[in-house]
């Protein structure tokens, strides 16, 4: 085993970057962590100080894409607001799914601690399997304590219907589903735009109204 003055709050940081840009090692002596990102001026440097550590640089083994999908996945399944749960299924379908999903929970703040505190439960059970993996022992226990093994339900969730939906009704629903998306800072341009739209419709439309029928000669 080794004891590892670990740093606990810039550990559970590398954990939760999952990027394929960079890697984070763990400095076995003090506890430091070093990430090494793919066109970051010091990248040279670090990777070097890395490779000439050795044994002294534990790799670290974040949550993988996959792995965090699921845990959307999980979370949605527990979301009572039947709206918002639908939402939230329809956020996380198709590539940018985790953008869309933190998105979403921007306008429900109950929900999004809530997704906050689920899903540093399951990040720090991924950092401790990871200890017992790599045989670490922290000189100070973690400030979280022991998390329990979480429970993996088999989670199928039911995708929208949208057979028998008129086109207009489709493009109303996905609409919504956009102005859900919007961060709220940005709202009052859509809502702008959208009060543009409308009074541009029913401009267009009394022009239509009002343009006088040509008569054939008999």
């Amino acid at each position: 085993m080794k004891t590892i003055p670990l740093r606990w709050i810039d550990l559970e940081t590398a954990f939760e970057r999952n990027s394929p840009d960079s890697e984070s090692y763990v400095d076995a002596q003090t506890g430091e962590v070093v990430t090494v990102t793919e066109g970051d001026p010091e990248a040279t440097e670090l990777q070097s100080r890395v490779v000439a550590g050795g044994a002294n640089f534990v790799r670290i083994e974040p949550a993988s894409s996959r792995e965090q999908y699921k845990w959307m996945e999980q979370f949605v399944a527990t979301v009572e607001d039947e709206a918002l749960r639908e939402r939230l299924v329809i956020s996380i379908d198709g590539k940018g799914a985790f953008r869309r999903f933190k998105d979403v929970l921007l306008n429900y703040p109950v929900e999004r601690e809530r997704w906050f505190s689920f899903r540093s439960r399951l990040l720090r059970w991924q950092i401790q399997l990871w200890l017992e993996r790599e045989q670490i022992e922290p000189a100070e226990a973690a400030p979280w304590g022991k998390v329990e093994a979480p429970e993996e339900p088999e989670v199928v969730l039911e995708r929208p219907a949208s057979a028998g939906e008129a086109p207009g009704e489709i493009l109303r629903r996905q609409a919504k589903e956009l102005v859900d998306q919007i961060p709220t800072v940005e709202l009052p341009a859509a809502i702008a735009f959208l009060e543009f739209l409308r009074e541009r419709g029913v401009a267009e439309l009394g022009r239509v109204r009002t343009i006088p029928v040509k008569r054939t000669a008999a």
